[in-house]
């Protein structure tokens, strides 16, 4: 017969590893797929400094690896392999990868989700090294430095801001002639008299000399200007990370999987945690918090089912 857990958990950062160590300690026979590495989309944060207990700060990876080994060491499984499709509709779950299928009678969806690019060259060789996307992660690397944010919305507005409390000089480059963010994200940014906006403008390349050392920026009019900077942050949305789960689950019209503070998704035995849901703010902290709650709902489903 085929083995089936009590818990698979697709995704291992900081939401999935805290789930699973929940789920581990509740004596559930608990698996954990990740693609990557633990701490998924954490290991590409150099120090974080607003997670609990580190006061000099921990680099991303060094946690991810740190919650792999506290929920290992209550009996968790992990799994290096990527999921292809699942099978919600019986009461076991039936997850596919792309040399097995795995069973579960209960599933945590904690695969996360990844800012989106800007597609542009030398940007993935300079991720974490200039460019970034999570200001509260990186920003404090750039105090008195001059940096630019790329984007419109709420979020590289609130990037913006709290970045021009640490920088000396702030770029706002947007692609339209008027940001999109909400009237009340745009007025103390636009107060801040060390915050510049670059309107009807997209960035064409990075200058790259050793390192970020500026944008270069092409105007609606067709012409391009130049931009100097010591670092960049990319704020023009996220992904989540939901094409594998097909139609089995309610998602919402961006993509997150439909669950409230209680996890719970609209199939029995299924709870989503951490950035792949929808919810007002995606930190490390406010994963790892969706994990422990996920954990406590699956093991309540198990006793009950």
């Amino acid at each position: 017969m085929e083995h089936i857990y009590d818990v698979i958990i697709i995704g291992g950062g900081p939401a999935g590893y805290t789930a699973a160590l929940y789920c581990a300690r509740a004596g559930l026979d608990t698996l954990i797929t990740e693609k990557m590495a633990p701490g998924g989309q954490m290991t590409l944060t150099g120090d974080i400094d607003n997670y609990p207990g580190f006061d000099e700060g921990i680099d991303g990876f060094t946690l991810g690896m740190k919650m792999q080994q506290g929920a290992e060491k209550f009996g968790a499984k992990t799994e290096y392999t990527e999921i292809s499709k699942v099978d919600f509709s019986e009461k076991i779950k039936h997850i596919t990868t792309y040399d097995s299928t795995l069973h579960a009678k209960a599933v945590i969806i904690a695969a996360g989700a990844h800012p989106k690019k800007l597609g542009i060259p030398d940007e993935e060789e300079l991720t974490g090294m200039g460019v970034h996307y999570c200001a509260h992660c990186d920003g404090r690397f750039y105090k008195d430095k001059t940096v630019a944010v790329i984007g419109g919305g709420n979020s590289a507005v609130a990037d913006a801001l709290y970045l021009a409390r640490l920088a000396k000089k702030v770029y706002l480059i947007h692609r339209r002639d008027t940001l999109r963010a909400e009237k009340i994200y745009q007025k103390p940014l636009s107060e801040a008299e060390n915050t510049e906006f670059v309107f009807n403008s997209t960035v064409n390349r990075i200058i790259n000399n050793n390192g970020v050392n500026g944008v270069e920026i092409l105007n609606k009019d067709g012409t391009t200007k130049e931009i100097e900077c010591d670092g960049i942050f990319v704020s023009i949305g996220r992904q989540p990370s939901t094409a594998f789960l097909g139609n089995e689950i309610a998602l919402d019209s961006n993509g997150y999987i439909i669950a409230d503070e209680t996890t719970k998704t609209n199939i029995d035995g299924v709870f989503a945690a951490g950035d792949i849901r929808t919810k007002a703010l995606r930190q490390v902290i406010t994963a790892a918090a969706d994990g422990a709650v996920a954990a406590h709902f699956t093991e309540e489903y198990i006793s009950q089912n």
